[in-house]
Order: structure tokens, then sequence, then C-alpha cells
């Protein structure tokens, strides 16, 4: 008998944490707001940078600040169990209320991401029929000029 596969189920993240995350960020032009997992995320060049998941923060960071950030309490970015990603830390939870500490994180994530190479912008997919409900006050015109 095949086992029935788990659905995990992400928790919303919470309000405070969605302001202090958007307070944070650098006001840098290269920075695109974007959702990830369903989080608020953001992307330098195409590649993420840093973004909510659940009730934490993580971050993209170079190999000596990605040390510190575990050192000062963060932890390895696990979305789900045994799913280690590798660049990816979760930043200290002590720093998450404090604005400045997070704003350095970020600031720091950005960085080393505007130092990666670009991705390609992904094309866009339009189908061949549009499955969008008709307006109702569209009208069909016929050959004869007239509307029904």
């Amino acid at each position: 008998m095949a086992k029935a596969a788990r659905k995990y189920v992400f928790r919303k993240s919470p309000e405070a944490l969605v302001a202090a995350f958007d307070a944070a960020l650098p006001d840098d032009p290269r920075v695109e707001r974007r959702k990830m997992f369903g989080y608020p995320a953001v992307f330098v060049g195409g590649n993420m940078a840093a973004g909510l998941f659940e009730a934490s923060v993580v971050a993209k960071l170079s190999d000596a600040d990605r040390a510190r950030a575990l050192a000062e309490g963060g932890a390895p970015f696990e979305p789900m169990k045994g799913r280690i990603m590798g660049a990816f830390v979760t930043l200290p939870e002590s720093d998450l209320a404090n604005r400045y500490r997070l704003a350095k994180w970020l600031a720091l994530s950005t960085a080393f991401v505007a130092t990666m190479p670009s991705k390609p912008g992904k094309a866009v997919r339009v189908a061949a029929t549009s499955k969008a409900p008709k307006s109702r006050t569209s009208k069909t015109v016929r050959a004869s000029g007239k509307a029904s």
C-alpha cells in the first residue's frame, strides 16, 4: 500500500515582521520586491537576496557573513526538513526586532547578491485561449453590422 504524501502548510508571516522587513530594506534601485514561497522577498539582478519564511527572515550571504550570522544565533535555512538551501541563512531572531541590525543584514545580502551574474528575465507564457470570463457589456457584431 502506498504512503499518502504529507502536505506541508506554510504559516503566514506575522504582520509586524512583514512591516519590519519592508522598513529595513535598502533604498537601492537594483532591489526588486517579489514573492518567494508566497512570502515577501527581494531580488537583485534576478537572484533572490532575502525574504521572509514563516516567522523568520532568510538572507543569502557571503561565506564570511554567513559564518558570522550562524555564530550570532542564526541557522541554516531549511524550508522543509532535510532540504537546506546552502547559501541562505535564517537570521538571528534577536536581530529581527532591531531595525538597524536587520537593515545591516539586508544590506549585506543585497550587496553580496549584486556581485553575482544577473539571471536573464523569464519569458511570460501566454495561453492560446483566455479563460477569463467574458464581460456582460461586450457585444458580438454580426456580419450584418447589428450587435447582439
